[in-house]
């Protein structure tokens, strides 16, 4: 037998990770985030409570209630499906009758040629920074929420709406919940503090936020007066772009999407939840707060992006690439191939291009297109458009930059230069016909459209080169340009 051989180790041992990745907190932002977008989570405030190898144990621990939100049909496909388990303090069931709460006209959730209170106007038009509250009115997120454009129908699940919300003062004993649709929220103006049921999000100017449909949220004002946007899609989700040639790099990368961690009040107070359903407002009382979830797990939960970590893919050689690859998120229509909308960001970038008309080229697309900045000037031409503000170009209607600024373009030296710095922008691309708001051409008292004077200076360079294009033509052995058609 021969001897034992006692063997070195080729390498010491360095460390394992003790816990799942998870943001940390900052300055401006306290809670902490998971992170992936997607994802399938698993998180809990109490250890333990998530229950093993099942979702509905005949008694869940410490005697707290499952419940499953579904935001898919049951025999959606496996990449659709999306839900969560909640297991909570008091089931969501445990509340009053609910009461309709008066009309809030400036609120829309069906966009048809026969509602009176939409117009499919076939023109630019243009919104100044939208009216934040007085201080001598308490408004908070859900009452100031106001419909400015969209189109489809939020009972038949078809469409989209936009609206801008206004606010001063946090929500309290209130809580929040659209029933019509998915929420993409954009701040421009003030932190949201948004507690979910699913766990806390402090959303800065700069992040956009995802509240699916039938969560119930709050929201709180850490900087006091708000205003932002609102993009609700009806019937669909937002979902990352497919990236095509790309690869599997760059544009909105899914580590950068953060997600909460279960946070529970205990609190058997009375509080009202508000639900907004066929764009209405509906109202109930409970006694016991909707923010009691302990632990949960599954893929139907709220997450945030911060804009400024997109990363931009252009052109670097010559020419425009289509606006398609500044798109930050989509959400798909029932048309394969054709998406409600898709959600674009613009952000500080180069531009290199060599023998190229660099500002936007004048064009007509199929789609509308909704653009907001939330921070810094507009470089464009075309129209008044600020922060905190809006813009609207209808399907098939031409927009592009005035006379000045293409001679300006034509004539410049084409050097490498840095763009947008100081610039925080985001554009939905709604490939349909969208209706405009009552609010939105009347009562919002800021619609400032483009003047058709801005492009009065337009000149017919072609014709002004008649001599030149006759000495081409005559000698291409062509007749000169006037010849009468035989």
């Amino acid at each position: 037998m021969g001897a034992i051989r006692h063997l070195e180790p080729t390498a010491a041992f360095g460390a394992c990770s003790q816990s799942a990745f998870m943001t940390s907190p900052t300055e401006k932002d306290p809670y902490r985030y998971q992170v992936g977008f997607g994802n399938f989570f698993n998180s809990e405030a109490v250890p333990g409570v998530i229950p093993v190898a099942q979702n509905t144990p005949q008694i869940c621990k410490y005697g707290l209630y499952s419940e499953q939100l579904t935001s898919t049909g049951f025999i959606a496909s496996r990449n659709d499906m999306q839900h969560v388990w909640f297991y909570r303090i008091m089931p969501s069931l445990a509340h009053g009758v609910a009461q309709k709460l008066p009309e809030n006209e400036d609120l829309e959730a069906r966009f048809s040629a026969n509602n009176e209170n939409v117009e499919f106007p076939p023109q630019v038009l243009c919104w100044l920074p939208f009216l934040i509250p007085s201080d001598s009115e308490e408004i908070d997120f859900c009452q100031g929420l106001k419909t400015v454009i969209g189109n489809g129908d939020a009972i038949m699940k078809e469409g989209l709406a936009i609206h801008i919300y206004t606010a001063n003062v946090s929500m309290r004993n209130r809580a929040f919940c659209s029933n019509d649709g998915d929420m993409l929220i954009i701040p421009q103006q003030g932190r949201l503090d948004i507690q979910t049921e699913l766990g806390m999000l402090m959303v800065r100017p700069g992040e956009m936020v995802v509240i699916q449909a039938g969560i119930k949220f709050k929201v709180s004002l850490p900087d006091g007066p708000s205003r932002g946007y609102v993009q609700e899609v009806f019937g669909s989700h937002y979902e990352l772009p497919d990236m095509g040639p790309i690869g599997a790099n760059g544009m909105a990368l899914p580590r950068n999407f953060e997600y909460p961690v279960a946070s529970f009040d205990e609190d058997l107070s009375e509080w009202e939840v508000v639900v907004k359903l066929g764009g209405k407002f509906w109202s109930h009382k409970q006694q016991h707060t909707p923010f009691d979830v302990v632990a949960w797990h599954g893929n139907c939960i709220p997450f945030k992006y911060a804009l400024e970590r997109f990363i931009n893919t252009a052109v670097v050689d010559r020419d425009q690439s289509d606006p398609s690859v500044y798109t930050v998120l989509t959400a798909k229509s029932k048309i394969p191939g054709v998406a409600i909308t898709e959600v674009m960001a613009f952000t500080p970038k180069w531009n290199v291009t060599t023998n190229s008309f660099r500002p936007p080229y004048y064009h007509r697309n199929m789609a509308a297109e909704v653009m907001g900045i939330i921070q810094g000037p507009y470089a464009g031409s075309s129209r008044d458009l600020r922060a905190g503000g809006l813009s609207f170009q209808p399907s098939y209607m031409a927009h592009g930059e005035t006379y000045e600024t293409y001679e300006l373009a034509t004539k410049a030296d084409l050097k490498p230069e840095r763009v947008g710095e100081g610039f925080l922008a985001f554009m939905f691309h709604i490939p349909t016909h969208l209706g405009v708001t009552k609010y939105g051409l009347e009562r919002s008292g800021v619609l400032n459209p483009p003047s058709p004077a801005l492009y009065d200076t337009m000149r017919p360079h072609f014709l002004e080169r008649t001599e030149e294009i006759n000495e081409d033509l005559k000698k291409m052995g062509l007749p000169p340009l006037g010849t009468a058609r035989s």
